[in-house]
């Protein structure tokens, strides 16, 4: 499954949003994303990991995602060619911007009712 950087782009850098909860632990969701990507062979796709601490306001990841509107974590912030992009979902991230299928049981598995995720 490891073919490479399909659809890279030189001009496209990857922002991962991660959060840090009250207690200092790391957001569960935002691990599950980060196992997801090494898994997969991804994760030197991601160009920086911006944290959002739950505690501060004021905090790289939270200024961030006031700024762009997104309440949950983890999201990716795709700058390509001048523009920026948001996913909140690495499956999604995965599709469209790195050049890998997703299946249907991934697909479904990110559908989480009961998402502690949010910011």
């Amino acid at each position: 499954d490891d073919i490479g950087p399909i659809g890279h782009n030189e001009n496209m850098r990857i922002r991962m949003i991660k959060k840090i909860l009250l207690d200092g632990s790391d957001c569960p969701k935002c691990d599950e994303a980060t196992r997801y990507l090494e898994s997969r062979g991804l994760w030197d796709r991601i160009d920086e990991v911006v944290w959002a601490r739950e505690d501060d306001p004021s905090s790289p990841g939270m200024v961030e995602a006031a700024r762009l509107g997104v309440d949950r974590a983890p999201f990716f912030v795709v700058d390509a060619d001048g523009r920026e992009e948001v996913y909140t979902s690495v499956l999604q991230l995965v599709r469209d911007r790195l050049g890998r299928t997703v299946s249907v049981a991934e697909r479904v598995q990110d559908i989480d009712a009961d998402d502690v995720g949010g910011i």
